[in-house]
């Protein structure tokens, strides 16, 4: 399969500037909020595990496919290999981590994907699935070295891995209405309005619970509303701790974006971010980069803006 790709410079703040940014909007948002710029740990160490070092090193966001190969109806050809996907995002030893679905080919069923991939002369394949069983139950599954495939869909941060400079954002009890992911692209997009600014990495879920959707199977007729969407959609309140592959761009540039997309895990439960269910006891702790690049592998010809919440 032969994939069109658009790519647009994005514009790179300093991180110190970033950091200003994001900790005065969280604290509209949350009573305690500390935002930092910080030397990258080791995110292959517990409590994290992913498969790259960090998150520098030619830092830039993929959005693949996207929600029209899903619905109204679905597209069951567009399956996509996170190997080729490096490449189509010129960093072909890329880290990659992100929200999509599963490979349903593989998985037999329809999931939500953990992509969490590092490609290189030793790759290794840290990517979940969770999926909908025959009871109406989630389960979590590992996905094999050799299975680095995803389909319909991916919002991807990739970057050389490498250790360097990040945000570090932490913050605890929330008192507005907002959800920690478009907290932090709001607070982008009303700074720097028409400068598109993603950002890319991993949070982790501390204290709390989550509101967190799984997809069943494929639907079996077509769905062509958000009402449409949430009935089909199997939702669930799931606890921490858990660890999220977030992307978000403050504002899409032309390029039919998704503009804010988590999956995350914990030790048997998984699957997409929509907001905390705890408000008085939440607390997050997240690392993200600023990343260079967007690029928009194989945008859908035809398009809508339901489903992508």
């Amino acid at each position: 399969m032969s994939l069109t790709v658009e790519q647009r410079p994005l514009h790179v703040p300093p991180l110190e500037e970033v950091a200003v940014v994001l900790q005065d909007a969280l604290c509209m948002n949350f009573d305690e909020v500390v935002v930092s710029v910080v030397e990258c740990p080791d995110l292959r160490n517990k409590p994290y595990c992913l498969k790259g070092r960090g998150l520098c090193g030619s830092p830039r966001l993929g959005d693949v496919g996207g929600v029209p190969n899903l619905i109204p109806e679905v597209k069951m050809d567009k399956v996509y290999d996170i190997k080729k996907l490096a490449v189509s995002v010129d960093l072909p030893n890329a880290f990659i981590v992100g929200a999509g679905a599963g490979p349903h080919n593989f998985v037999g069923v329809n999931s939500e994907l953990m992509a969490n991939v590092k490609m290189g002369e030793n790759p290794s394949n840290g990517s979940l699935i969770s999926k909908i069983d025959a009871a109406g139950n989630y389960k979590l599954m590992d996905l094999p070295d050799s299975e680095t495939r995803c389909a319909l869909m991916l919002n991807m941060f990739a970057s050389e891995g490498q250790a360097g400079k990040v945000l570090k954002i932490w913050a605890k009890k929330r008192t507005g209405d907002t959800n920690f992911v478009t907290c932090l692209r709001q607070a982008l997009e009303n700074h720097f309005r028409e400068k598109p600014v993603g950002l890319g990495g991993t949070f982790r879920l501390v204290k709390g619970h989550a509101k967190c959707h799984v997809m069943p199977d494929f639907p079996s007729a077509p769905l062509t509303c958000d009402e449409d969407v949430n009935k089909w959609l199997c939702f669930f309140d799931m606890p921490a701790p858990m660890v999220f592959l977030s992307t978000l761009i403050s504002k899409d540039p032309g390029l039919d974006l998704r503009v804010e997309h988590s999956h995350g895990y914990g030790d048997d439960c998984g699957g997409h971010y929509h907001y905390d269910t705890t408000p008085d006891t939440v607390e997050y702790e997240a690392f993200y980069n600023v990343a260079e690049f967007i690029y928009r592998v194989d945008r859908p010809k035809v398009t809508h803006d339901f489903g992508r919440n």
